[in-house]
């Protein structure tokens, strides 16, 4: 599927990269900031898994990175007539994150306010990997305004940014360590 002999090219050296069909655009477009964007996400939920103890959720937390892969090879593949054998996001991979976010949800302490991004060193960087795939989602509908896209692309990152939120909860000792918000508390 992917081979790669030589890392530069030097065929974006105008500012235009190369698309998962071949056709070339601008690397400022929406479509590349969009991948671009679950491109960062993959790698801060990279440095999140260094700081996750438990086994079942740093599995979770590979298989997500590799769902993250799937989705900048869709969010990369222009939509076409007869473009079936194209890598897309389907169902199944929603399906399977809402009941791993389902299983992490089952025993948090219930929400009385916000949370500040925080607590343990996994849930601050589960956190920043939520804000940054919160991005690429607003990449992804930008790029919706532009062009078709699948629209389970936009459906699983916006259940990846829930099931991030809870996986930062459920590292904060099931949420009973969270760092609550106090609103006005520093005015």
């Amino acid at each position: 599927m992917v081979k790669l002999n030589k890392i530069y090219t030097r065929t974006g050296d105008d500012g235009s990269t190369g698309l998962s069909d071949g056709t070339r655009t601008n690397k400022d477009c929406f479509r590349v900031k969009a991948y671009g964007e679950v491109d960062e996400a993959n790698s801060a939920i990279g440095v999140a898994r260094l700081y996750v103890d438990n086994i079942e959720l740093d599995r979770s937390l590979a298989r997500i990175q590799n769902d993250l892969f799937d989705l900048g090879a869709d969010l990369s593949t222009p939509i076409m007539d007869g473009s079936s054998k194209a890598l897309r996001v389907v169902q199944g991979q929603i399906d399977r994150l809402e009941q791993e976010l389902d299983l992490l949800n089952a025993n948090l302490a219930p929400l009385k306010t916000f949370v500040l991004p925080g607590g343990s060193e996994p849930a601050a960087y589960l956190h920043l990997a939520r804000a940054i795939t919160r991005r690429s989602e607003r990449e992804i509908v930008a790029m919706m305004g532009e062009e078709e896209i699948n629209p389970l692309a936009l459906k699983y990152t916006n259940r990846l940014s829930d099931y991030l939120f809870v996986a930062a909860r459920w590292c904060n000792a099931q949420g009973k360590t969270d760092v609550k918000w106090v609103p006005g508390k520093e005015r």
